[in-house]
């Protein structure tokens, strides 16, 4: 307990401790060490600096103002002959960031009509109106700034309603955090909801997905008490190189039925941890993660023996090290996902061998953690080496815990959802925004573009494409 409350969280794998042998290369380092020639030769380990950013790169696409700083005009004359002075020339001094503060107006809209003079003198009315232009919400004051600003300071930034409340009262207006929970619910269902079912008919088409679990807490379920768990699902695409697709789904319980009917129809690879749900989803080759296994081995290390090599906890970590550590540098390299899959083979099957060796040598203590570590290998052994396949296979499912992460951050602030309705909405904006993120665009102009052009469930899916965050226009309407 002492270890959970007060020890280090960080998985970040560490460099070999000096003078200290390595499990895997124990050979090579006493070879090495009988045939050094200089014993008074230090050796540096090499490793390259990140560059830092230049101020260029930090101010690219941000406008910039020239601000000349001239002599008053009664100063403009030569002290010696008392000429007019001319400019031939400046010189920088700095730079200054300024802040301006955001506003708020009223937009006024009214139709104009149009009469024809010539057959008025006829006695002839003829009066044509201009098309209304459709609101956003009918009777309210949302408009596509509005609503996308709420959205993007809750779901991206994790401010709740009732502190954006206050902060619209700063602007002039007062607006109730129910009128913004309704913006947000109606907004989401009735124009981000067709590019979300757009995605996931494109997400299911796919070979390779991803996804992750975790949950939420929705007070006003029906037959449900207010602390029930529910779950927020997370699905994106795999390391397939195609366009990032990430999707979140609201459910009421963690049943694995939930992610069999959300996947209907997808056959392919899909990483995930080793939750045993994901069982039920038809027609998939699972592949689980190597993080989850690494992170049984650490908890099961006992505190201050993190570098003693004799401990089998210590050992299964520096097995999944050296496999992290082949995974890192084949992407670092640019392989190509067949070089990876040969190198997969070539490298890391042998290590997989000798840790499936070394995992039937042990006999830890019952439930202890050393023991729950070995068990969830060993339960999860032929998912742990579908990876082997296809260098598009993920080795571990980083890539789904990291886009997930978002909601646990924000769920910190916000805390819960009111409603099955308002849990739902958060499922599709979070992931417009995720997706917008995921393909480098900015996450405001995205959530507002899409409520300007308004997708509909009467729109074909060459429409719905073209407002993708991959669209060539998309990109150009909502870059960084």
């Amino acid at each position: 307990m002492t270890k959970k409350l007060f020890g280090t969280s960080s998985e970040r794998r560490h460099s070999e401790v000096d003078g200290q042998i390595n499990l895997f290369n124990e050979a090579e380092h006493e070879v090495a060490q009988e045939t050094k020639e200089t014993p008074e030769e230090i050796s540096v380990k090499s490793h390259k600096r990140k560059s830092k950013t230049t101020l260029e790169e930090k101010l690219k696409g941000i406008p910039v103002e020239e601000v000349p700083i001239v002599l008053q005009d009664e100063e403009q004359f030569c002290p010696e002959c008392g000429t007019k002075l001319e400019v031939i020339g400046k010189e920088f001094i700095r730079h200054e960031l300024e802040y301006i503060p955001a506003q708020v107006k009223v937009k006024k809209y009214y139709s104009v009509h149009y009469a024809c003079p010539a057959c008025k003198e006829e006695d002839i009315p003829v009066i044509i109106k201009a098309p209304k232009e459709q609101a956003l919400i009918k009777h309210s004051l949302a408009s596509s700034t509005a609503v996308a600003w709420t959205m993007y300071q809750k779901y991206a930034n994790g401010l709740p309603l009732y502190r954006q409340e206050k902060d619209w009262k700063q602007y002039g207006i007062e607006l109730t955090r129910n009128t913004l929970a309704h913006w947000v619910i109606y907004c989401a269902m009735h124009y981000f909801k067709p590019m979300y079912d757009y995605f996931h008919r494109k997400l299911l088409q796919r070979k390779f997905i991803m996804a992750d679990e975790t949950r939420i807490q929705v007070l006003n379920e029906k037959d449900r008490k207010a602390e029930t768990d529910s779950f927020m699902w997370l699905y994106r695409s795999g390391e397939d190189g195609l366009e990032k697709i990430i999707l979140y789904e609201y459910s009421q319980t963690r049943s694995g039925e939930h992610a069999a009917t959300f996947l209907k129809g997808f056959q392919g690879y899909l990483a995930c941890d080793g939750y045993q749900g994901y069982n039920k989803v038809p027609d998939i080759k699972r592949c689980c993660c190597w993080a989850h296994v690494r992170r049984y081995m650490i908890d099961a290390v006992p505190k201050g023996h993190q570098y003693d090599y004799s401990n089998p906890a210590v050992q299964g970590v520096e097995f999944c090290n050296r496999l992290f550590q082949y995974e890192d540098s084949f992407k670092k390299k640019g392989y190509s996902h067949e070089k990876i899959k040969e190198m997969r083979l070539q490298k890391e099957k042998p290590i997989l061998e000798a840790f499936w060796s070394w995992i039937e040598n042990q006999h830890p203590v019952r439930n202890s953690r050393m023991d729950k570590a070995v068990q969830y290998v060993v339960n999860r052994r032929p998912y742990l080496e579908t990876y082997l396949e296809d260098g598009r296979c993920s080795f571990s499912n980083n890539l789904s815990e990291n886009a997930i992460r978002p909601f646990t951050v924000g769920r910190k602030n916000w805390l819960f959802s009111d409603s099955t309705a308002g849990a739902e909405a958060s499922a599709i904006v979070y992931s417009m925004v995720e997706i917008a993120k995921a393909n480098n665009l900015n996450i405001y102009k995205y959530l507002e573009y899409l409520l300007r052009k308004r997708p509909s469930e009467e729109m074909s899916d060459l429409e719905l494409e073209n407002l993708a965050p991959w669209n060539k226009e998309t990109m150009e309407q909502c870059s960084q």
